[in-house]
């Protein structure tokens, strides 16, 4: 209500927004994407709307209406940056997820997540992984890291009386190997009784994207009950952004299985900076010697208040760490947030748009100025997804690293690896 109602247009979001910045589309800005919903809510839940219609800028429901629904309300990567900014404290994300709702009820979904919300309901992620290709992935990985260092680390599946499961991101056994590896090698390292569970092999949550009622709320109970089925003590997080604030914020209210709420659910970054300021990991930066920069993925820094243990990590890991400005909860978005990832024809060129203002942040940080590339940071699956493609757009001569990358190359073993191997990037 407060948000149909309270805003009086006063345009502060659209500077503060990435899209509005890259397209200068009105529409494409948090109050015209408002009130392409607004419309439709004044013209049949209020009074002057029933009696006076386009008098008073209301808008009858139609086809037209909500097709240019499907399209912007999926531009919106719901980073939330305009509701930092409104005096009135709108937050049009929530908008856009209503949004989003109607439109999957009326079965108009992209096909990314559609294809996503059909993996979800038959595997368990976004990826279609089967669990032979899960173990066949990790045995690979396991096999390359022993190679690399000298040893061979577990990577337990399903491993009954485990004390961790940890929720790595589907794509991570797809696109982004190296974050597996650095979460292998950090849970050896501790020696942590640890496993992940095949039925639920993703820590993103599409649900939370397009179908809140239903999805969202399977992958939940999905990924409860198969903590409870393995005797699970805790819970970790792996690197996504959208996930980890779905499961922050919603699963207790999503959840309906009771017995293993007391379980804790932390983020696999905190735990890490919990055993560095305890001085429990011998970490050499001066294994990552290039400039390295971070990206705040949104739902981590403006949606959960997850910034500094994202830096205690930086600034053990790697020798020359540079901020982009603004950073932390102010910081711009990817520009592929909430799944905005589409690569059909209209929707790539939108998305190297909305990631204009980042490539710019970039930049500003010099880090891809030296005759080698550089490490962008990207410690969000969708963020890495997103930049991929998006700094050979733009031209920025970085390569993309996850922030558990970083930790399993500068994590060192004394007496269990070979340091020549192990200096090598």
């Amino acid at each position: 209500m407060m948000a149909m109602e309270t805003c009086v247009k006063c345009g502060l979001c659209m500077e503060n927004c990435h899209t509005f910045l890259g397209t200068r589309d009105p529409d494409d800005s948090p109050v015209g994407r408002a009130d392409l919903i607004r419309k439709v809510w004044k013209r049949y839940f209020t009074v002057q709307g029933r009696l006076f219609g386009k008098l008073v800028g209301a808008e009858d429901l139609t086809l037209e209406t909500i097709n240019k629904w499907l399209a912007y309300f999926y531009h919106c990567t719901e980073c939330r940056r305009c509701g930092h900014v409104c005096p009135f404290g709108i937050d049009t994300c929530e908008i856009t997820m209503l949004g989003r709702q109607v439109l999957y009820w009326l079965g108009m979904v992209p096909a990314l997540h559609a294809d996503s919300d059909w993996a979800i309901h038959r595997l368990g992620n976004n990826m279609a992984l089967t669990k032979s290709g899960a173990v066949d992935t990790v045995e690979f990985l396991m096999d390359e890291i022993e190679e690399e260092r000298g040893f061979r680390p577990e990577f337990p599946v399903d491993k009954p009386d485990s004390d961790i499961v940890y929720v790595p991101s589907s794509a991570d056994f797809m696109l982004n190997p190296d974050t597996l590896k650095g979460a292998a090698l950090f849970f050896d390292y501790i020696g942590a009784n640890w496993t992940i569970t095949s039925r639920m092999i993703e820590a993103g949550n599409f649900g939370y994207l397009s179908d809140q009622y239903r999805t969202q709320r399977e992958l939940v109970t999905r990924l409860l009950e198969s903590a409870q089925q393995l005797g699970a003590k805790k819970i970790v997080w792996g690197e996504c952004g959208h996930g980890w604030r779905a499961a922050k914020q919603y699963i207790r209210t999503m959840a309906d299985v009771n017995p293993v709420w007391h379980i804790p659910i932390v983020h696999i970054h905190d735990e890490i900076a919990s055993y560095i300021v305890t001085n429990q990991l011998e970490l050499d930066p001066s294994r990552i010697t290039q400039p390295v920069t971070l990206h705040d993925p949104c739902n981590y820094a403006r949606a959960c208040g997850h910034v500094e243990n994202m830096r205690i990590i930086m600034r053990a890991c790697v020798s020359d760490f540079r901020e982009m400005y603004p950073n932390g909860e102010k910081n711009f978005c990817c520009g592929g947030g909430s799944g905005v990832l589409f690569d059909d024809e209209e929707m790539y060129p939108m998305r190297i748009k909305f990631s204009q203002k980042k490539a710019e942040q970039i930049r500003e940080t010099g880090v891809g100025d030296g005759p080698e590339p550089g490490i962008l940071c990207a410690p969000c699956s969708i963020c890495k997804a997103q930049f991929y493609p998006m700094v050979e757009e733009h031209e920025l001569n970085v390569e993309v690293k996850g922030l558990i990358d970083l930790v399993g190359k500068a994590l060192v073993f004394r007496g269990k690896e070979r340091t020549n191997n192990a200096n090598k990037h």
